[in-house]
């Protein structure tokens, strides 16, 4: 729990991951090409004082990180969102059952989404299935541009990819976090757009369809389709970074999604260990949008609260504390 000028924060990191990419895990040159444009996000979007060394960012381990999210940043839940990136690491990138074993120790803690590509057809569908059972999922997250044999990427309408979110939603996982943001070498920038959204929302209304990136760099498409589908939700991983590079681009992204989509569908996230929890929950309570951007209104302590967790949590059915949730609205 965060505490500022009185007020109580509950904090939910939605989105974190354990990878390994340590030379003997990388498969091929697009191993080391990714975790290195991981890195160079991370230099240069980064306080010097948050800095790490490049060694150390391959391969943290889940004590650091149990350290840095829960002991020294503010964070009170946090929830796994692996990347598989098989074509790239022996072992995969996200380390499914390291993570998995911290959301054991700590269920209060963390809660561990795992990963699907319908490329692999039925086997992969039944693997979903067994998967559902394991870890109790409520959540997945998707990687449309991975790639896999001779594809470059899939689409979230492709035929293979509505068996998959149909079985979601028969199994009870509702809340589909979708990579749709900045491209990461070597993958294609252009099978991370964000248009394919739009259908599956209107299709699967019972599914939250969580973007990640809020659509970044296609911010302005992300908030036409998120406006006009409810189950849209933005997601602020590596858009949380830019309060301190470039504070008044991070204002415009606040102030679009706040206008489109409202306050109760954006969620905080830190993008672990892209960048650390603490020092952006800190810029972020203390954050107001410049006064000459008059066309957004300030952003209040109550808006805050939810994007920093209140807004995870309801999706999640993670216990608020009192002291940290907002008065229920009068009846009328």
């Amino acid at each position: 729990m965060y505490t500022k000028n009185g007020e109580d924060y509950f904090i939910v990191d939605a989105h974190i991951a354990l990878w390994d990419a340590r030379p003997e895990n990388q498969l091929n040159i697009h191993g080391k090409q990714f975790i290195d444009c991981f890195y160079d996000y991370h230099r240069n979007l980064s306080p010097e004082s948050e800095l790490w060394p490049y060694e150390e960012y391959l391969y943290y381990g889940g004590e650091r990180l149990m350290k840095d999210l829960f002991t020294d940043g503010h964070v009170d839940h946090a929830i796994f969102q692996p990347a598989r990136l098989g074509a790239f690491y022996r072992n995969g990138f996200g380390q499914t059952e390291e993570a998995f074993a911290l959301t054991r120790q700590h269920p209060g803690k963390l809660t561990y989404n795992h990963c699907w590509d319908p490329r692999y057809e039925q086997s992969g569908l039944d693997q979903l299935r067994r998967d559902a059972e394991r870890f109790h999922l409520k959540g997945v997250k998707l990687y449309t541009a991975e790639w896999y044999g001779d594809s470059r990427g899939y689409k979230l309408d492709d035929p293979w990819s509505y068996r998959y979110l149909e079985a979601a939603q028969e199994l009870g996982i509702t809340n589909i976090h979708i990579h749709k943001g900045p491209t990461i070498r070597p993958l294609d920038r252009d099978a991370f757009d964000v248009a394919d959204v739009d259908k599956v929302a209107t299709d699967f209304p019972e599914l939250n369809f969580v973007v990640e990136h809020c659509g970044l760099p296609r911010l302005e498409d992300f908030c036409w389709i998120a406006t006009q589908e409810p189950n849209v939700h933005a997601g602020l991983a590596v858009a949380m970074p830019f309060i301190h590079t470039r504070p008044r681009y991070f204002a415009q992204i606040i102030g679009e999604l706040l206008y489109w989509l409202g306050e109760d569908r954006i969620q905080f996230s830190s993008d672990y260990a892209l960048w650390t929890p603490r020092w952006l929950v800190e810029r972020f309570v203390d954050f107001q949008l410049p006064e000459d951007m008059t066309e957004y209104p300030a952003l209040t302590v109550a808006q805050k609260k939810k994007i920093l967790g209140l807004n995870a949590a309801a999706l999640y059915g993670i216990e608020v504390p009192a002291e940290c949730a907002l008065p229920e609205p009068a009846v009328v």
